[in-house]
């Protein structure tokens, strides 16, 4: 197929149509034809992005994706630490709480076996056996009883039932101890129950 779209002065004809022959296959000999070089020098088949893409983008890009995954690697990590410690502490504050309910609940038995004890008569016997077992097996979970006669007076851990002025003392003092305490580590189940001498006027 020929084009002709010019006119008799050499130049083209803006009124004609033009025709561009774009078969493979040239009809005349049947030979194939090289493909014509494409605008923006690109290649047949290649795509327009291409061409823009250089080989350091793809490492610039897979470098980039490296960080945000490792970014959100320790993001998950730090919310997992935290969540283990959120989950030990609060186990260790219900195993607390679990103990000072247990104690609460064996205050009673607890001030009978001091009573017993003050009495004599935990001296020997089966009952001697029990109670020590019973505050053996309390101390391992951080059960103490306190309270002695002499020790400073501390409204924190004691309750004065009882007043009275002495010269004997320099300082709020306990000297006499009518009901001992309970406490579980740092926590007052019980405070003890005290009489207290103030230093004389």
């Amino acid at each position: 197929m020929t084009d002709e779209t010019t006119t008799a002065g050499g130049s083209e004809d803006p009124t004609r149509p033009r025709f561009t022959d774009k078969r493979r296959i040239d009809p005349e000999t049947g030979a194939v034809r090289e493909p014509a070089h494409t605008d923006a020098g690109t290649t047949p088949g290649s795509r327009p992005d291409d061409a823009a893409a250089a080989p350091g983008g793809d490492l610039e890009t897979a470098q980039a994706l490296a960080a945000e995954r490792l970014d959100d690697l320790q993001r998950l990590q730090a919310e997992y630490v935290n969540y283990r410690k959120r989950v030990d502490r609060d186990r260790l504050v219900a195993r607390d709480q679990t103990v000072v309910a247990m104690v609460e609940a064996l205050i009673g038995v607890l001030d009978e076996v001091e009573l017993a004890r003050q009495h004599g008569e935990l001296g020997e016997g089966p009952f001697a056996s029990i109670a020590e077992k019973l505050e053996t097996s309390l101390g391992r979970f951080g059960w103490e009883r306190y309270g002695v006669e002499g020790e400073a007076f501390d409204p924190n851990v004691h309750e004065a039932l009882m007043h009275e002025h002495s010269d004997d003392v320099t300082e709020a003092t306990v000297v006499r101890v009518l009901q001992p305490g309970h406490r579980v580590g740092e926590r007052i189940v019980r405070a003890a129950r005290v009489a207290v001498a103030e230093p004389g006027a």
